[in-house]
């Protein structure tokens, strides 16, 4: 294979296509984080839902991991612990829609992490609204 000359400004060029491809991917795993925290709140409200009334709610959780890690082997974040936190997750924004949307647009891992800190509905907003500003860089 021959190299034929490059235009002098081939750099800019390569630098502006790899610059426009880390940005796609960002852009694509924020949506995907999005999805996910959407799914683990619906998994959660689900969870509670079923759980209204009923005395068995630890078994419900522990039948639901069994049959989630054998329909979805190697996919990860179905185990118990998780189950409980999508079940605390959609608890604790179960009354705010708004709310809900700033933790999905931050993601569940520092959703997550500001539920655990703070027990106050309005700390959590102050906190939701300050790492929504960071992620997005606004």
């Amino acid at each position: 294979m021959t190299v034929s000359k490059l235009p002098e400004d081939y750099g800019s060029l390569l630098l502006e296509v790899k610059k426009r491809i880390r940005a796609a991917r960002y852009r694509a795993l924020r949506a995907v984080n999005k999805e996910l925290v959407g799914l683990y709140r619906d998994i959660g409200r689900m969870i509670v839902e079923r759980q209204a009334g009923d005395t068995r709610g630890k078994s419900i959780v522990q039948q639901l991991v069994g049959d989630l890690q054998e329909d979805f082997p190697g996919i990860g974040g179905f185990s118990a612990s998780n189950l409980w936190r999508m079940k605390s997750f959609f608890e604790a924004y179960a009354g705010s829609e708004k709310l809900a949307q700033l933790a999905r647009e931050i993601g569940r891992g520092r959703s997550l992490v500001i539920l655990q800190r703070c027990s106050d509905l309005l700390e959590r907003q102050v906190h939701l609204i300050e790492k929504r500003y960071e992620v997005s860089g606004v």
